[in-house]
């Protein structure tokens, strides 16, 4: 399908759902573990799909930006332009735009994100032989699914296998992050999960649409077993340092520029809110909505409505508790062998955001997120929050005007982490500043000295994790947080 460049409504057709299979599925990075396990599961379904290189191209993305639109759209838009300019050199003659998709996910709201594939639609065709590239895409508006790029039955497979992939992902991540602030040889736990990530690919597109899954989470069991030996028992547990935000910056090392590393080079370890989580929330989120139109139509009398939404609230509701059961089974193998954060439900946000008054889903966007996640981070024992997001972030803002005097007031470190794609000359003394913070709070925190303090500072949390930096006792397991 080519689009044409006669008016913005041709033009805007480029963007549009489609069966890519036969094409060559192009797939931004963003979570390095994430990322290359959602192309995993394309490929098991029968769709070439690869994971483009990132960020060599940001000079291309703004250049054909106005410095505007959201960071993450740069960096996109960069590598996505990048990759095709590369392709034509090395092919030559032999280059066919036809045989590319370009696949960009779109929420519906009002982040810009639901923006970015129309936008890159139209910078796309200024580029003569880029016209025929496709953008295709999946939506929060039917919680991603992929009923419409695929065949019925890979979709199917693709749903369920795609969500538990990013499940292993986020463990894998949450595995660095317990691992390698603590491990006995500078180096080994990153060359291992690379490793680690090549077998979880593999299992993926040998036997992922099966759905098999029990094999996955075998080798899931075995990597958290395995990295567990690279810990240090001498060294002393680290002030933990939680980091929520916008869900792109804060997962793709090159755009937050490498946050989680040099918050553990300044003593610090991190807890990067999940993946899984969004996919949770905008489960969750449809829920809230099917729910309060059913009340509507059947305050209403109207029984023909209430026909038409019952069946999709019980669909979504046993989406729903499929998403909490298949979390479970996954952490639940990890968590036998390394004490990671396991997940947050997102009703448990919700509450925790209702009962102070803070925010309201009804608001939509990461912000209700965000903000809860910060709190279950207190009553969870952390040392500090960082709120990483791209400048000029809308919910980000929301975020940050309801969180930075709440956290003060409870003596929480808290940071701002804005990026742009410049350096900020400052960046590394305020994070001296707030790792200071941080493990000054943990001190006091263990020391007890807060006991005054109990209406801000949740209770320490300690007894539930090895403060020695090793591996709990099997028979204390069943209190991890």
């Amino acid at each position: 399908m080519g689009a044409s460049n006669n008016g913005n409504f041709d033009r805007l057709t480029g963007v549009k759902q489609f069966d890519v299979t036969g094409k060559v599925l192009l797939i931004p990075d963003m979570a390095p573990f994430a990322a290359r396990a959602l192309a995993a599961c394309f490929r098991a379904v029968g769709v070439n799909a690869r994971i483009m290189k990132t960020y060599d191209g940001l000079a291309l993305g703004k250049e054909f930006t106005s410095g505007k639109e959201c960071f993450p759209c740069q960096v996109t838009l960069g590598d996505i332009l990048s990759f095709l300019k590369g392709e034509k050199e090395r092919l030559g003659p032999a280059f066919k735009p036809e045989r590319y998709v370009y696949f960009l996910p779109e929420a519906d709201g009002p982040c810009r994100f639901g923006m970015y594939n129309k936008m890159q639609r139209l910078v796309l065709d200024r580029f003569e032989e880029f016209r025929d590239v496709p953008i295709t895409y999946v939506s929060t508006r039917n919680s991603y699914s992929a009923d419409a790029i695929m065949p019925p039955k890979a979709s199917s497979i693709f749903r369920k296998l795609s969500y538990a992939a990013i499940i292993i992902a986020d463990i894998m991540d949450r595995t660095v992050w317990r691992v390698r602030p603590y491990e006995i040889r500078q180096g080994i736990t990153d060359s291992f999960m690379e490793k680690a990530l090549a077998a979880v690919m593999e299992e993926i597109e040998e036997s992922g649409a099966s759905l098999k899954l029990k094999k996955l989470n075998d080798l899931t069991e075995d990597i958290a077993s395995t990295a567990a030996t690279f810990i240090d028992t001498r060294k002393p547990r680290r002030p933990i340092i939680g980091i929520v935000g916008e869900i792109y910056v804060r997962t793709h090392p090159d755009s937050n520029q490498q946050i989680a590393r040099l918050v553990e080079r300044l003593g610090g370890e991190v807890v990067i809110a999940s993946i899984a989580e969004w996919i949770n929330y905008i489960t969750y989120d449809m829920a809230r909505d099917q729910k309060r139109l059913l009340r509507l139509a059947w305050l209403n009398r109207d029984f023909a409505s209430v026909r038409e939404l019952a069946p999709k609230f019980t669909a979504t509701q046993i989406e729903k508790y499929y998403q909490l059961f298949r979390q479970h089974r996954s952490y639940s193998r990890a968590l036998k062998h390394l004490d990671i954060q396991k997940d947050h439900r997102i009703g448990t946000l919700e509450k925790r955001l209702d009962r102070n008054n803070l925010y309201n889903f009804d608001v939509g966007t990461e912000a209700g997120l965000s903000i809860g996640a910060a709190l279950e981070q207190v009553h969870e024992g952390f040392d500090g929050v960082i709120n990483v997001f791209p400048f000029t972030c809308m919910p980000s803002a929301i975020t940050t005007a309801v969180l930075k005097p709440l956290l003060n007031r409870m003596r929480m470190p808290y940071l701002d982490a804005p990026y742009d794609g410049a350096i900020q000359p400052n960046r590394e003394i305020a994070l001296r500043t707030f790792m200071y913070q941080a493990a000054q709070r943990r001190e006091s925190r263990i020391a007890g000295k807060n006991r005054n303090d109990r209406r801000h500072v949740i209770p320490d949390n300690d007894h539930k994790r090895d403060s020695s930096g090793g591996i709990p006792d099997r028979n204390s397991r069943g209190s991890h947080p």
